[in-house]
């Protein structure tokens, strides 16, 4: 049983910059990119001006959200978009034009929070009958779809603006929620004692990188410098993740304790890449959607689903990184 908590909405918060028109010039790109915490690569290619060495005049164009960015994708505002793989199955769905170009980062710690005052939350067993929240028709609301799904019970799921569910956990309008990572934090503080989580594998977000059709047939020796400037970046995360966090706190603007940001990267799993998994995903993910009629569609095919793996940019700079049937 699903209900409205308050309406689906994101802030109308304006781009930091906007676009009317894609990059033209040679090795100019205009790439939508907030900083976060799960693409170091980014940061510390700006850092240490791998793009610029490149010969790469990067414009960045900031979203409030990964949808928002992809949007702007598909309406040809940008020619690279940072996102969740989530949006991706949708614009698949509705047959849109794009390229996945890369994966950045997987987050393998994706959890279930409850209230002590409802649930110890030992299993998901325990999630029968209870009262959760999500924000639906997000990747969360399919993360905890699937956690009800695999261990075989049923609960009355409610809505609510990604904000808002760590205060309706506090006051009690539910017993636990499926919220986005970025939130963990606020809920053990919000419940201190009363914190309790259940991990699962049963999903695991991609963060990744979408080019338009314009880019990916124009100028795909530009997309090849992009993808080569971060796969550089990888080598020094892995070397130095200290410097590589501090890279990415410099562009948070000191919004995220280095403690709490080196806690999170525990559960990170960096590397530019393009594999079978994110594949396999984003065919979960259709079928997902389509079974809730969300979006009338056909469940696309197979050849579909690995026509919209742009692989080619990848494979020239790091062919081992691209693992895809």
């Amino acid at each position: 049983m699903r209900k409205s908590l308050t309406a689906l909405a994101f802030a109308a918060a304006s781009a930091l910059a906007m676009v009317t028109q894609p990059a033209a010039a040679a090795g100019k790109l205009i790439f939508a990119w907030t900083p976060n915490p799960q693409t170091p690569q980014v940061d510390v290619a700006m850092a240490k001006g791998y793009f610029k060495e490149a010969g790469l005049e990067i414009q960045m164009v900031a979203f409030p959200t990964g949808r928002e960015g992809f949007e702007a994708l598909i309406g040809g505002q940008v020619d690279v978009t940072f996102m969740a793989e989530f949006p991706a199955a949708v614009g698949l769905l509705r047959g849109q034009k794009f390229g996945i170009i890369a994966d950045l980062a997987r987050f393998r710690g994706s959890r279930i929070i409850a209230s002590a005052k409802r649930t110890q939350l030992k299993s998901a067993a325990d999630l029968k009958g209870l009262r959760l929240g999500t924000t639906l028709g997000t990747n969360a609301d399919f993360f905890l779809s699937e956690v009800l799904s695999a261990a075989g019970v049923t609960a009355e799921v409610v809505n609510a603006n990604p904000g808002d569910l760590v205060p309706a956990l506090a006051r009690g309008d539910v017993a636990a929620a499926a919220m986005f990572p970025i939130f963990y934090g606020a809920a053990r503080k919000a419940l201190g004692d009363d914190y309790r989580e259940l991990k699962s594998n049963a999903y695991s977000p991609h963060f990744i990188l979408a080019a338009s059709v314009n880019a990916l047939k124009n100028r795909p020796k530009v997309l090849e410098a992009f993808l080569g400037a971060l796969v550089k970046a990888d080598a020094d995360i892995k070397a130095n993740p200290g410097a590589a966090q501090d890279a990415v706190l410099a562009n948070l603007k000191a919004a995220m304790p280095k403690d709490s940001l080196n806690t999170m990267w525990q559960e990170v799993e960096f590397g530019t890449e393009l594999n079978q998994e994110l594949l396999d995903l984003l065919k979960r993910q259709a079928a997902w959607i389509l079974k809730r009629n969300t979006i009338k569609a056909q469940m696309p095919s197979d050849a579909a689903i690995r026509e919209v793996f742009a692989d080619g940019p990848l494979k020239a700079v790091a062919p081992g990184s691209v693992k895809l049937q």
